[in-house]
C-alpha cells in the first residue's frame, strides 16, 4: 500500500536519510488451517521485554523487513492496524502491494541498522482498512532470533499534518532526483532515498562525492558569489563513476538554523555517453573506425599550422585504391567495404604514433605526418604502404590484389590552409594515376592546369553524348583459313568539332569515373545494332561483338535497354555478340550469372574477353554461359618460352568448345603458329586497323565474309 511521510528532525548521531514507511496490508479474510510458519514468532509475545512493552500505551511493533511482515506489536499498535489479534497482525503480507522505492528504501535502513546502528524519526502514513492514518515514527534495528536484522516502530499521532506536507514526503520518497542537505564544513545532515542508493557509504562528505576536484570548486565558488549554481560534472557513486547534473542552493538547516548547502541531483551519464557517441560519430567514419575529415581537419589546425617558422614540415598524403571498383562492382558492396576495413587497419598500423590515417570517402585514405627531413618521410611511408596494401587480401571467399596511388602537398610549400594542401594532393593523386597507377607523385605548379583540362574534358564528353557526336570503327575478325571476315568488334570514336577523331585512351577513363560510361555505352549498342540491321539485310553474315563496362553489367536496367534497342533496330540478336572480362564476373552472389542467362535468352552469344590476365577462375569457363573466349594480346604478342600459357587456353576452348578468338595478332609468325594451336580466328594489325564504316564496308566486299556461326547454339 502506498506510504506518505514527512521529514522530522533526526536524533544526533544519525544519518537523518529517514524518509520511507512500512505499507499498510488491508486485513485479509480469515484463513483456515495453521498460520504462517512466520506466525510462531506471535507466539514470543512473553517474552518479558515485549510483556512489559504491552503497557505502553504508544503503539509499538517490529517489522521483519525480508519477510514484509508484522513479527510483534502491543496493544495499542493493534488498534492503530486495525487487527482483532496479535495472530491476525502477523499474518498480513505487508509486501503485496509495497512499492518498489519503499522496499528499496527499506533494505537501505536495514543496512544501516547493521552497518552503524543508525536511528530514524519520520512521519508517515499507513492505510488500515483503507483509510490515511498519519504517524510519527522513530525506529530502530532489532536482531531476531535467527540473526537477520528487523525494526522497532515507536508511533505518535502526527498534530496537525497539512496535505501539503504529507505529500511533499511521498514525493521525497519516490522521486528518482537525488536531494541532499550538508553542513557547510561537508557533512551530510539528509539523503532522500534515491540520494542515499547512490553514496558509497552513509558518512561520505561532500568533496569526496564529486570526481573531480576542479568542477568541484568552479560549483562551489559559483554557489559562493550567487547563492545557487548548476554544473553537469563527473561523481562517485555507489555504481561506480557517473555524470550527474548538480544544482546546488545555499539554505538553512531546518533542524538547526545553521546554514547549509542543498543538493539536487540527476543522472544524465545516458546522454552523456549518447553526446560523447555523437562527436565520435561526427569525428570518424563509421566503416573503419578511422578519423574522418572533420577529424583530420582539426587536427592539421592543431599540430600542422603551428610549425610555421619552423624546420619542421607535414604532408597530406592521400591514398587511392586502384581498380577498387572492379572489386566492388564484381563482388558487391559488403566485400568492397571488408576490404576498406582490412586495408584502413593495415594503413594504421604500418605508420607511426604521431601520423594521424583517416578515411577520407569512398576508397580514399588521408594520413597527416610531419618530419624535419618531410620528402624522405614521405618516401618511406609509401614503401612501407606499397608493402602492407600489395599483400592479398581474401574478401567474400575469394582471394583479391589491390594497389594504391598516391599524391602529396606540403606544408607550407604547397599550401598554407588544409582545403588547398587538400585539392593540391588530390591533383598529385590524379597525375599518378595518369602515369599508370600504383604510383607516388609530389604536388607540382602545373598540375593545376591538368586537372582544368579533365574538367573540361568532362564537359565537352556530356555535350559530345547530348549531340551523339560518337561513332563505330570496326576491327575484322577474320577466318584463320580462309582469310574471310567473320566478323568485326565495334570500338567507339569520338568526332569532336574541333579536335577532330579522339581516340577512346583520350575520353573512356573520364567516362568510367564521372558515370558517362553508362549513357556511352547504350550509345555504342545502339550504333552497332542499326549497323547490323543493315549488314544482316545487305546478306553479310557477320558477328559483330560490342563490349560492356563493368557500370554497365552493373546496371540494374541493362537487359531492358538491350531488349528495347533489339525491338527498335529489328537486328537479329545472334548476329550481336556481348563481351564482358572476368573482373565483372567476381562476386558471391547469382547476379552475374542472371545477367548472362538474361542476354542469352534474348538471343545474344557472350565472349569472355581478356582471360588470363585477371583472376583467371578456370570455374567460370564452365558456370557462365560463354561462346567465344578471346585471347589477350599479351599471350599472342609473348615470347616464345612465355607460350605455353596461351597454347594452354587454346586448349580449354577445345575441351569446353568454345571459339577460340586471338587479338592483337601483328605478324605472319604469330598467325601461323595460333593456326597450328587451332585457333579459328583473329583480329589484330596484320589483317586491319579498327575501320570506319565506309572502309570496311570496302574491305568486306573485296574480301567477301563467311557466317559466324556460334558452335554452342
Amino acid at each position: 500500500m502506498p506510504a506518505s511521510m514527512r521529514v522530522v528532525t533526526p536524533p544526533p548521531g544519525t544519518d537523518g536519510a529517514a524518509r520511507a514507511a512500512l505499507p499498510d496490508a488491508n486485513p485479509p479474510a480469515p484463513r483456515a488451517g495453521p498460520p504462517a510458519p512466520h506466525a510462531s514468532a506471535c507466539d514470543t509475545a512473553d517474552h518479558a521485554g515485549l510483556v512489559a512493552l504491552n503497557l505502553v500505551r504508544q503503539p509499538v511493533w517490529i517489522f521483519d523487513i525480508d519477510r514484509q511482515r508484522v513479527h510483534w506489536a502491543n496493544v495499542a499498535a493493534l488498534a492503530v492496524w486495525q487487527a482483532d489479534s496479535l495472530q491476525a497482525l502477523c499474518a498480513r503480507d505487508m509486501g503485496r502491494d509495497m512499492s518498489a522505492s519503499v522496499a528499496a528504501r527499506l533494505a537501505q535502513y536495514q543496512a544501516d541498522f547493521v552497518s552503524h546502528q543508525a536511528t530514524f524519526n519520520e512521519q508517515w502514513t499507513i492505510y488500515p482498512a483503507g483509510k490515511p492514518v498519519s504517524l510519527t515514527v522513530h525506529y530502530s534495528g532489532y536482531p531476531l532470533p535467527d540473526g537477520r536484522m528487523a525494526m522497532v516502530c515507536e508511533a505518535r499521532p502526527v498534530d496537525a499534518a497539512t496535505p501539503d506536507s504529507l505529500r511533499s514526503v511521498e514525493a521525497l520518497l519516490h522521486t528518482p532526483v537525488m536531494i541532499s542537505l550538508y553542513s557547510l564544513d561537508g557533512t551530510p545532515l539528509y539523503r532522500n532515498p534515491a540520494a542515499r542508493t547512490a553514496v558509497r557509504s552513509h558518512d561520505e562528505r561532500l568533496a569526496q562525492r564529486f570526481a573531480s576536484a576542479d568542477a568541484c570548486a568552479r560549483l562551489m565558488h559559483t554557489l559562493a558569489v550567487a547563492g545557487q549554481a548548476t554544473l553537469t560534472m563527473p561523481v562517485h557513486t555507489a555504481a561506480g563513476q557517473r555524470w550527474h547534473e548538480v544544482s546546488a542552493s545555499q539554505r538553512l538547516d531546518a533542524a538547526t538554523g545553521d546554514a547549509a548547502v542543498l543538493l539536487s541531483e540527476v543522472d544524465v551519464t545516458p546522454l552523456k555517453e549518447s553526446e560523447a557517441h555523437a562527436r565520435y560519430l561526427s569525428m570518424h567514419d563509421p566503416l573503419t573506425g578511422l578519423p574522418n575529415r572533420s577529424h583530420i581537419r582539426q587536427r592539421f589546425i592543431d599540430t600542422a599550422l603551428p610549425l610555421r617558422g619552423t624546420p619542421r614540415q607535414a604532408a597530406l598524403v592521400l591514398i587511392d585504391l586502384d581498380h577498387f571498383k572492379d572489386i566492388n562492382d564484381s563482388l558487391g558492396h559488403a566485400a568492397g567495404d571488408e576490404l576498406l576495413v582490412e586495408v584502413g587497419g593495415r594503413l594504421r598500423r604500418s605508420v607511426r604514433r604521431s601520423d594521424l590515417v583517416a578515411r577520407f570517402g569512398g576508397d580514399e585514405f588521408l594520413i597527416l605526418l610531419q618530419a624535419d627531413d618531410i620528402r624522405s618521410e614521405v618516401h618511406r611511408i609509401d614503401q612501407r604502404i606499397r608493402s602492407v596494401v600489395a599483400q592479398p587480401v581474401v574478401v567474400a571467399g575469394t582471394q583479391v590484389h589491390v594497389s594504391a596511388t598516391v599524391g602529396v602537398s606540403l606544408f607550407p610549400d604547397d599550401g598554407d590552409d588544409f582545403e588547398s594542401l587538400l585539392q593540391h594532393a588530390d591533383l598529385a593523386m590524379y597525375s599518378a594515376k595518369a602515369g599508370g597507377r600504383n604510383a607516388l607523385a609530389f604536388y607540382e605548379a602545373g598540375m593545376a592546369t591538368s586537372l582544368r583540362t579533365r574538367t573540361g574534358l568532362e564537359t565537352d564528353l556530356r555535350v559530345a553524348l547530348d549531340r551523339r557526336q560518337f561513332e563505330l570503327h570496326y576491327q575484322p575478325r577474320v577466318c584463320m583459313d580462309t582469310g574471310r571476315i567473320h566478323g568485326a568488334e565495334a570500338l567507339v570514336r569520338w568526332r569532336h568539332p574541333l579536335r577532330g577523331l579522339v581516340p577512346p585512351n583520350d575520353f573512356i577513363a573520364v567516362c568510367e569515373s564521372s558515370g558517362l560510361i553508362r549513357e556511352l555505352g547504350r550509345q555504342v549498342f545502339d550504333m552497332a545494332a542499326h549497323q547490323q540491321a543493315l549488314w544482316t539485310s545487305l546478306g553479310h553474315g557477320l558477328k559483330v561483338s560490342v563490349n560492356l563496362s563493368p557500370r554497365e553489367f552493373d546496371d540494374d536496367g541493362l537487359l531492358a535497354d538491350l531488349r528495347r534497342t533489339l525491338d527498335v533496330t529489328r537486328c537479329p540478336p545472334q548476329a550481336l555478340q556481348m563481351e564482358v572480362t572476368e573482373s565483372m564476373l567476381m562476386g558471391s552472389d547469382d547476379r552475374p550469372l542472371r545477367t548472362l542467362q538474361g542476354m542469352r535468352e534474348l538471343g545474344l552469344s557472350i565472349a569472355l574477353d581478356d582471360f588470363g590476365t585477371g583472376y583467371s577462375n578456370l570455374a567460370y569457363l564452365q558456370r557462365f554461359p560463354f561462346s567465344t573466349l578471346k585471347i589477350d594480346r599479351a599471350f599472342v604478342q609473348a615470347a616464345i618460352g612465355e607460350r605455353p600459357l596461351a597454347e594452354a587456353i587454346v586448349g580449354l576452348c577445345h575441351v569446353l568448345k568454345l571459339q577460340a578468338v586471338a587479338e592483337g595478332v601483328e605478324t605472319d609468325e604469330q598467325r601461323d603458329w595460333l593456326r597450328t594451336l587451332g585457333v579459328a580466328e583473329y583480329q589484330g594489325f596484320l589483317f586491319s586497323r579498327p575501320l570506319p564504316v565506309p572502309q570496311f564496308e570496302a574491305l568486306l566486299a573485296r574480301v567477301g565474309s563467311v557466317g559466324g556461326t556460334d558452335r554452342r547454339r
